[in-house]
């Protein structure tokens, strides 16, 4: 025979209930508790008088062992609620502090960008849409748009090219992994050092003097004039370009000939018995069957360009034509102390860059990223 229901004791569901509800109520407060504690910490630290040794060591204790005993906590707080509860505050167990974290550290100073757009040089009036009509009309702004046009367009395609090229022709070759590493190793290198880097390949004397630079020395080597890069307008733009696509090749070869790697060897075997050469393979075959990850690191590298900072300013600093705009918006808030100019343009190169990481993030979505 089948299992009996028997009736609830009196008060047996409202007991349940409250149990409930009250180890909700507790799950949500030991983590805040935990957390404010945490922060009183930190903050008893910075004010505290001890040496930055002393602080910098008992704040990383504090802080990576405080977080484990937060994420402790909760999660032993959590699988003694009742299974419905459960299932919906485990997810904000991992991603709570997170989205704190996003909300501090980037939503927040989003939103206060947002409003200072809108306000004077010292953020004292309110100026409406002067700050975006200075930004859309002045001269320099216009020259920054350009120059950020041509980064994107010239650096992502051709970071794309040589990463797919180098990619190809490692799979080719008996020092793969050799070749690799060496194409590889300037993304270990910041942009402000490959700045300094190619500043002594751009490097300019006077004719008749000693060329320190690198293309002035071959120039001069078969009997030309040394030639002042940075300052050859519009070229220098060019030159600059040459920098970033020299640091991101490697990082577009990597991730190029991982998905290169998973092209079925039977279809390339197949096409070349049916008398297909390799560029025809290439085009027809590798190229369609990785556009999935091509996008995704041309969209990688695009929002790269888009905040383009490190090379121009460790370069040129913006001179001889070669501004863009997060060297403006620097200028703007930190030379020029014109914090609604400076946000506006913030806010602009934000617009700019969310269409370009949804489309990044659509694509993830269709490959089961998340």
């Amino acid at each position: 025979m089948g299992d009996l229901l028997l009736p609830d004791k009196p008060g047996g569901v409202l007991q349940r209930t409250v149990t409930a509800f009250g180890r909700i109520v507790i799950s949500l407060i030991i983590p805040v508790v935990t957390f404010v504690v945490l922060w009183l910490g930190f903050i008893f630290l910075r004010d505290s008088g001890a040496s930055q040794i002393v602080v910098t060591l008992v704040a990383i204790v504090w802080g990576v062992g405080g977080v484990a005993a937060l994420y402790i906590i909760t999660n032993y707080i959590l699988q003694r609620l009742p299974i419905k509860w459960r299932k919906r505050f485990v997810p904000f167990l991992f991603v709570g502090p997170a989205i704190v974290i996003l909300s501090y550290y980037l939503l927040i100073p989003t939103v206060r960008s947002f409003y200072m757009s809108f306000m004077g040089k010292f953020s004292d009036d309110f100026v409406g849409l002067a700050n975006y009509k200075y930004i859309f009309t002045d001269r320099t702004m216009r020259i920054a748009f350009v120059n950020n046009l041509v980064w994107m367009v010239l650096g992502t395609s051709f970071s794309l090219i040589f990463g797919m090229i180098f990619a190809l022709l490692s799979e080719r070759s008996k020092i793969e992994k050799l070749a690799k590493s060496l194409i590889f190793l300037p993304m270990a290198i910041s942009f402000v050092g490959a700045g300094v880097i190619w500043k002594f390949i751009y490097a300019f004397r006077p004719a008749g003097q000693a060329q320190i630079g690198l293309l002035n020395a071959i120039v001069t080597a078969f009997g030309g004039d040394p030639v002042n890069w940075i300052v050859l307008r519009p070229w220098n733009t060019i030159f600059l370009i040459i920098i970033l696509v020299w640091l991101q090749s490697g990082y577009a070869m990597v991730i190029l000939s991982s998905a290169i790697k998973g092209v079925p060897v039977t279809l390339l075997e197949a096409a070349r018995i049916d008398g297909a050469g390799e560029f025809r393979i290439i085009f027809q075959i590798i190229i369609p069957y990785i556009k999935g990850t091509i996008i995704t690191v041309g969209t990688t590298i695009l929002i790269l360009t888009l905040k383009i900072f490190d090379i121009v300013f460790a370069m040129t600093n913006g001179l001889f034509g070669t501004e863009v705009l997060a060297s403006q918006q620097y200028k703007q808030m930190f030379k020029f102390l014109h914090y609604g100019r400076g946000s506006a343009i913030a806010i602009v190169i934000l617009i700019a860059v969310i269409p370009v990481m949804w489309y990044n993030l659509k694509q993830f979505g269709k490959r089961e990223v998340f």
